[in-house]
């Protein structure tokens, strides 16, 4: 067990949300669910109470506290994507049914958690050594919703306006 596991507090649906983020990332799985007892009067007999999961080969909890703690972009996850099928893959997936896309690569998905779906170039292009060509990646990936390689690999390779 890992020493310090980031917890996520949901509002009934901690399994639902861990077996869909599972479903995304390699070396991902659940890894046990505790399920209420019968006799517990504030959830109903088998419902899950707290799910252990892997993301990615890092361990998470997920706990049906109830509604008084919404998920907020002060905690989000950030993926490092290698490249754009896998920016598609993953923007496509976690906005579907109800989730909801954003500025700069970061979404909501349909439970509230605040997602950065980034391409590993981005990276590479805002810390080249060119600043210019780094500044002229960096105003691209700003009009952007969802981060696009090649829009940003055009912006970053023109040549500046004289």
């Amino acid at each position: 067990m890992s020493k310090i596991t980031p917890c996520l507090w949901f509002d009934g649906n901690a399994e639902e949300a861990a077996r869909f983020y599972v479903s995304l990332l390699r070396d991902s799985r659940i890894d046990s669910v505790i399920r209420s007892p019968a006799d517990n009067p504030s959830t109903p007999a088998g419902a899950a109470v707290m799910v252990d999961f892997t993301l990615a080969g890092r361990p998470f909890k997920g706990l049906n506290g109830g509604p008084q703690f919404p998920f907020t972009e002060a905690v989000s996850f950030f993926v490092d994507c290698v490249d754009q099928t896998e920016v598609d893959r993953l923007w496509e997936a976690l906005t579907a049914d109800g989730g909801s896309p954003g500025r700069c690569g970061w979404l909501k998905d349909r439970f509230g958690v605040s997602w950065q779906i980034v391409p590993r170039q981005l990276g590479e292009m805002l810390t080249d050594p060119d600043r210019a060509r780094a500044g002229r990646a960096m105003e691209a990936m700003l009009k952007m919703s969802k981060i696009d390689v090649s829009e940003l690999r055009r912006a970053f390779e023109s040549e500046p306006v004289a």
